[in-house]
C-alpha cells in the first residue's frame, strides 16, 4: 500500500480539522506535508506539531511571527511560507501528491487551480473554483490528467451514485443513461419561519445551522440556499449536466445526501450521518473505503425522511444562482462576488438579512458578459473585483437611503 502524501489548504476550517481527524485514524496510510492557514496561528501551530507538518503557509509577516510566537511542538519547527504566491506555489509542490482545497470562497481558487495543474489528486471542497472558473479547471484537471474527487457532500454523493468508472475530469457530456441530478438541502434555520420575519433574523441565527457544524459564511449561505445555488453550478462542471437537468430538494434531516436518477425510472441515492469526514474519507481512499469515525446510520430510529420543492420566495438567491448559470460564467463570478460582499457586511451588522439576496440581483443586472475575459485566471479575478466594487457601491447606497 502506498503511503499518500498530503497537503490542507485551509486547515483551521472545518473541513480542515475533519481531514486531519481522518487522516490520524490511519497513519500508515496518510502522512501531512503542508498546511495551510489565514487568521488562526494558534490552531494552525496545534496542528502542525500534532502531524508534524513539513511546511506551514501563513498569509502575511505578521501571521508568520504569530506563529512562531504560538509554536509549542519544539524542534524542528516547520518551514514557513509567506503569502499568495507560496500557497500557489505549495499546492503544485511535489512533496505531496494529495490536495485538500477546502480555503472558503474566491481566495481558494488560485490554489486548487494550481493543483489541478500540478496533476494531482484534487479533493474540492472550495465551490468558488468551478462557480467562478468552472471551464478554466475542468480543462487543467483534462489536460494534467488530475484527478479531480468532489468533497462537498451533495456531489460526493452524485459521484457515489453515478455508472461505476464515471469520474469529475472534465468531460464534455454527462454519463451516458443519467436523466437527472436531485440536490438536497436541509433548508437551513429559516425553511419554516414567516417571510416577514427575515429581514430581521441576526447573524447568530442565521448560524445556528439545524444538522452541519460548519463556518459562520457557509452557514448563512446555507441560510439563503445560496449555497445550494454554488452548488448547481458546480455540478454542472463537475458533472457536465445542463441547468435543467439539475434540480434541488428541501430534505430537513439531511439523511440523503443527494440523488441520481436514470432514464429507466431508477433513483439512487448516497444516505449517512450528516458529517463530512464520511466524504472526506471517500475522497481520500478512492476508490477504496476506510472508516471515518462515523457512526451508523439508524432509519428505523430516525423514522420518516421528507422531502419539499424549494420556495424561490423564501429562497430567492437559489433563483438567482439558476439565473446565474443560465446567463454564463461571467453571471456566475459576479453571483458569487456579490454574495461574499453582501454576507460579509451582514455578518459585520452592516446589512440586514434580506439585503443578501437584493445586492446579488443588483450586481447581476448589471454583468455584462466579456468573452475574452473568461479564458484566463486574471480576467476571471478582474471581473471578481468589478463585481465585488458593485456590491460594495450598491450596500452603500442603501446605507444612504
Amino acid at each position: 500500500m502506498t503511503r499518500r502524501t498530503v497537503t490542507i489548504l485551509g486547515a483551521t476550517g472545518s473541513i480542515g480539522v475533519s481531514t486531519l481527524d481522518v487522516i490520524a485514524r490511519h497513519p500508515q496510510r496518510y502522512r501531512v506535508h503542508a498546511l495551510s492557514a489565514h487568521t488562526r496561528m494558534d490552531r494552525l501551530a496545534e496542528q502542525a506539531a500534532a502531524c508534524r507538518a513539513a511546511v506551514v503557509v501563513v498569509s502575511d509577516d505578521a501571521a508568520r511571527d504569530r506563529f512562531v510566537q504560538a509554536w509549542r511542538g519544539g524542534a524542528p519547527m516547520p518551514e514557513i511560507r509567506v503569502g499568495a504566491q507560496a500557497l500557489v506555489e505549495t499546492a503544485a509542490d511535489p512533496a505531496s501528491d494529495t490536495v485538500m482545497a477546502a480555503i472558503v470562497g474566491a481566495a481558494g481558487l488560485p490554489s486548487a487551480l494550481a493543483a489541478a495543474r500540478a496533476g494531482k489528486r484534487v479533493l474540492l471542497a472550495n465551490k468558488e473554483a468551478l462557480v467562478v472558473a468552472g471551464r478554466l479547471f475542468m480543462d487543467a484537471v483534462r489536460e494534467s490528467g488530475a484527478e479531480l474527487l468532489p468533497i462537498d457532500s451533495e456531489h460526493n454523493a452524485i459521484f457515489q451514485c453515478l455508472p461505476h468508472g464515471t469520474r469529475a475530469n472534465g468531460a464534455q457530456q454527462s454519463a451516458p443513461g443519467v436523466r437527472r441530478l436531485l440536490l438536497t438541502a436541509s433548508g437551513g434555520p429559516f425553511r419554516t419561519r414567516p417571510l416577514a420575519e427575515l429581514a430581521s433574523v441576526t447573524p447568530e441565527q442565521a448560524c445556528a445551522h439545524p444538522n452541519w457544524s460548519m463556518g459562520r459564511k457557509i452557514s448563512v449561505d446555507s441560510a439563503t440556499m445560496l449555497n445550494k445555488g454554488l452548488e448547481v453550478i458546480e455540478a454542472h462542471w463537475l458533472f457536465s449536466m445542463p441547468p435543467d437537468r439539475i434540480d434541488v430538494l428541501i430534505h430537513p434531516q439531511s439523511v440523503v445526501h443527494s440523488m441520481v436518477e436514470y432514464d429507466d425510472g431508477s433513483v439512487l441515492a448516497q444516505l449517512g450521518q450528516p458529517d463530512m469526514r464520511t466524504p472526506i474519507a471517500y475522497g481520500l481512499a478512492f476508490p477504496e473505503r476506510i472508516a471515518a469515525g462515523v457512526g451508523p446510520l439508524d432509519l428505523a430510529r430516525l423514522g420518516r425522511l421528507d422531502f419539499e420543492a424549494p420556495d424561490f420566495a423564501r429562497f430567492p438567491c437559489l433563483r438567482l444562482a439558476f439565473e446565474a448559470l443560465r446567463a454564463g460564467q461571467g453571471a456566475c463570478v459576479a453571483l458569487n462576488a456579490a454574495n461574499e460582499v453582501a454576507v460579509e457586511a451582514f455578518l459585520q451588522g452592516a446589512a440586514p438579512y434580506t439585503a443578501i439576496a437584493a445586492i446579488i440581483d443588483t450586481v447581476l443586472q448589471a454583468q455584462e458578459q466579456t468573452g475574452g475575459r473568461l479564458d484566463s485566471l486574471e480576467g476571471l479575478l478582474d471581473l471578481d473585483r468589478e463585481a465585488r466594487m458593485r456590491a460594495r457601491e450598491a450596500l452603500r447606497r442603501a446605507a444612504g437611503a
